[in-house]
């Protein structure tokens, strides 16, 4: 075999044997998936009648991407939560974009400050928006942009402040699930997760309740009987000098978030433009993230332009606790973050740790100008201590007292929008971020974002622009072009360069990474649209085979994706996705196809989501993320890798206008793996009620 055959081999993108099986088992692969959507579209025409419903609103698919790629980031998965929870509360309670409220519309995170700004000037100016569509004419606004808009807005013209009613409103919400062949039966609970939410509007009052058990632990632990984890508040709105007031769990984030920040980040996609947030907010918490919210009383004060906020919280928190003398733990080695208590070293370390936080800011608006201050602390009650003295430990936070003081500021001047923040702690370590957004004309926009995070800063609660978490020690500049190219295809592309000061999980040395990728959308009129995406990312991390001085390699990931949706008939939809990924270095691939079917009959309230996905990888690494509908506050972005199909049904039965049931059965089919790991399924129930 010559250099040249060896080299095509390597480059095959399934361990096959030659290129005949390769073409062979191609064509098995595209006769499946094709078999499988014209089997669905037959059984749709075949028992749907013919009267038709409006087409069901649907994520778009800029935002789904979003979503996988906080996943694929994100390892311990609760930002990808928070992200979907923050989707759907704005679903719940759609945006009032006629009330022409710059705070109201800067709740549809994913807008500029040049976009709020022109869409409340508008409405000011013409009146009220009459249609989903209008939208897209508006400067500084696209139809892509619309498109995503449309889940989470509402047209009517009821002002916020008017809003406010002495009727009592209620909401409750439960999702019940279970994964038969996936229970670890040494869990010393039952297999069921069970998620109940209730919450209240009366007037400026609203209150709730949340409670969650994860599969594996017990609903009720402890002497006396304690919930696994509940959560509660009572909180206040108003339009006067108490402008919000909160009794119990709740989340804040002031400036840009590199102090104090317990809602979602900023910088999801570099593609997307960088919008970073312009007002504080605290809000009610209704997460079922279980160590990442504050416990106690928060409020804010409206004094003419100006906002004073202030929080004061006590927590228990999961951290794994030890003792140096004796037998009394008198330290913490490290805080849990996974909220799981199926295992005896999980269950020692639940609410081990006592955590206090309080803070204060000042606001204000000066023309076109925002600027504050944040003061923030956290006092825990055992001092944290690194694990073990090696290198990748030296600039861990140590002691039990972190005490952070941040600047911040936002303008506005014509198409140029500016922001920055500064934070400091008590060992003069810092984090510093600054951005420019500029719109030179309507169909363009750029975006740029340098930031630094100093080896030795740690903020608990804080979650910088463009970084998982505000101890990451990096320094970076990422940058974005949006360009709507014609009146159908829309262009973006950006580049993320970040530079790791010191070492990091699975590299022994500071590195480099690279974060690319390009977008183009095609949207012609009518129920047809298309994206294609090419994603590059290199990174360093240890070699496999180091003796003596670890050794780096640099690895490389290409990813393509072509997305096509179609809504031949307005009460079905048509999504088909092809995903293709390569590591040349280890010469891993993977490839993902899937046939979306969702169908809403007309005799009965009833909408039916289908899906059947079929994927190659070749191991772990190569492995592929991708977006499922799931339950209200549900999560489902499965990896899948190995060789195999993955399916799903979910039917939305709206059983009368304030009742709605959801169910959903999954299962996952492996190929070549031992027969416990082959097959899994997970079915879901959600009852959501409102009176």
């Amino acid at each position: 075999m010559n250099a040249m055959e060896d080299h095509l081999l390597k480059l095959r993108p399934f361990p096959l044997a030659d290129i005949g099986q390769v073409v062979s088992f191609l064509k098995d692969f595209l006769n499946a998936w094709y078999v499988q959507s014209v089997i669905l579209c037959l059984a749709f025409y075949a028992f749907t009648p013919l009267p038709l419903l409006a087409q069901e609103e649907t994520l778009s698919e800029k935002i789904i991407s979003m979503v996988e790629e906080l996943t694929g980031e994100d390892t311990e998965g609760g930002e990808a939560v928070l992200y979907q929870e923050k989707l759907h509360e704005l679903m719940e309670d759609g945006v009032k974009i006629n009330s022409a409220d710059e705070q109201e519309i800067s709740r549809l995170f994913f807008l500029s400050a040049f976009q709020v700004r022109a869409l409340a000037d508008y409405i000011k100016r013409t009146g009220k928006i009459l249609s989903h569509y209008e939208i897209a004419n508006i400067p500084g606004f696209d139809r892509e942009t619309a498109e995503m808009m449309m889940p989470f807005i509402r047209l009517d013209n009821k002002i916020v402040a008017n809003e406010n009613n002495s009727k009592c409103r209620s909401t409750l919400l439960t999702n019940i699930s279970v994964k038969p062949s996936g229970y670890e039966q040494d869990a010393p609970g039952s297999p069921w997760k069970i998620l109940a939410r209730y919450r209240f509007l009366s007037g400026q009052i609203s209150g709730g309740v949340t409670t969650e058990k994860d599969s594996g632990e017990k609903f009720f632990n402890w002497k006396p009987p304690e919930v696994e984890y509940i959560s509660a508040h009572l909180a206040y709105s108003g339009s006067g000098f108490f402008k919000k007031i909160i009794c119990g769990d709740y989340s804040a984030r002031f400036g840009l978030g590199t102090n104090i920040n317990s809602s979602i980040m900023s910088g999801i996609s570099v593609t997307a433009p960088i919008n970073l947030p312009s007002n504080d907010e605290i809000k009610p918490y209704t997460s079922s993230d279980e160590n990442n919210f504050f416990r106690g009383i928060a409020a804010q004060l409206q004094i003419g332009k100006s906002t004073i906020s202030g929080f004061y919280s006590m927590n228990m928190i999961d951290g794994k606790i030890k003792a140096d003398t004796g037998i009394v733990p008198d330290h913490c080695l490290t805080l849990y973050k996974t909220g799981l208590h199926t295992s005896f070293s999980s269950l020692s370390g639940k609410d081990a740790v006592g955590e206090t936080s309080w803070g204060f800011s000042f606001s204000g608006t000066y023309g076109n100008l925002r600027a504050g201050m944040l003061f923030s602390e956290n006092r825990f009650s055992l001092p944290m201590k690194n694990p073990d003295s090696g290198p990748e430990h030296i600039f861990e936070f140590e002691g039990d007292n972190n005490r952070l003081l941040s600047f911040y500021y936002n303008a506005v001047i014509k198409r140029l929008h500016i922001s920055g923040e500064y934070t400091f702690n008590l060992i003069n370590r810092s984090a510093f971020v600054q951005s420019i957004t500029a719109r030179p004309a309507d169909r363009l926009s750029v975006s740029l974002i340098y930031r630094v995070y100093e080896p030795g800063y740690t903020a608990f609660h804080g979650k910088g622009p463009f970084c998982s978490s505000s101890g990451d020690n990096v320094s970076g500049i990422a940058g974005s072009v949006t360009f709507e190219a014609s009146k159908y295809i829309f262009i973006s592309a950006g580049c993320d360069l970040r530079h790791n000061k010191w070492l990091k999980y699975r590299c022994s040395t500071p590195s480099v990474s690279v974060n690319e990728e390009v977008r183009i959308k095609y949207l012609p009129p009518g129920k047809t649209s298309a994206e294609l995406v090419y994603n590059y990312r290199r990174f360093s991390q240890n070699g496999q085979n180091s003796l003596g001085i670890i050794s780096q390699e640099i690895i490389s990931v290409h990813t393509g994706r072509i997305t096509l949706k179609y809504s031949p008939e307005e009460n079905l939809s048509l999504g088909n996705r092809i995903e293709y990924k390569t590591l040349p270095l280890s010469g891993n691939h993977g490839i993902l196809i899937f046939q979306d079917l969702n169908i809403r009959l007309s005799t009965i309230p009833l909408t039916i989501l289908m899906r059947y996905c079929i994927f190659n990888t070749d191991n772990w690494n190569s492995r592929i993320y991708t977006y499922e509908n799931d339950l209200l506050y549900g999560f489902s972005i499965p990896a899948l890798s190995g060789m195999g199909s993955r399916s799903y049904i979910m039917g939305k039965l709206k059983i009368n206008l304030n009742t709605e049931l959801r169910l959903k059965y999954g299962m996952t089919y492996r190929h070549g793996v031992c027969d416990s790991e082959k097959f899994s399924d997970e079915i879901k129930m959600q009852l959501r009620m409102s009176f």
